[in-house]
């Protein structure tokens, strides 16, 4: 991005904020992505039936924006998704329906499979 300020080209850098979590792992030829909301890193999610860990073997990896994360559910095979903010964006994208969302106590929990 850039801006004229004073017959002067200021470059702007836009820091994006990386608030998810993303694991690319490659299975059997397919691409699996684990993606979550930073903050579910370590932490339990449960509710009546299922309790649910988030556990950094599985999910942790690198620290990604948005723009990234949505290019990894637009370019992998199956999305593990988990948290608040990664399952809006991704129904936002139009890259899920909100009616395949599952909720593990108060968090959504969102799979995608593209065969």
């Amino acid at each position: 991005m850039w801006c004229k300020v004073a017959n002067k080209i200021k470059v702007i850098f836009l820091k994006k904020e990386r608030c998810y979590v993303a694991r690319i792992i490659d299975w059997q030829g397919m691409k699996l992505v684990n993606i979550c909301d930073k903050e579910l890193v370590g932490k339990v999610i449960k509710d009546k039936k299922i309790k649910m860990h988030i556990s950094p073997n599985y999910f942790e990896g690198e620290l990604v924006d948005l723009d990234e994360a949505l290019f990894l559910i637009k370019s992998c095979s199956i999305a593990n998704l988990v948290g608040e903010k990664i399952v809006i964006e991704t129904i936002k994208a139009e890259l899920a329906s909100k009616h395949a969302v599952k909720r593990i106590g108060s968090t959504p929990f969102l799979m995608i499979f593209k065969f």
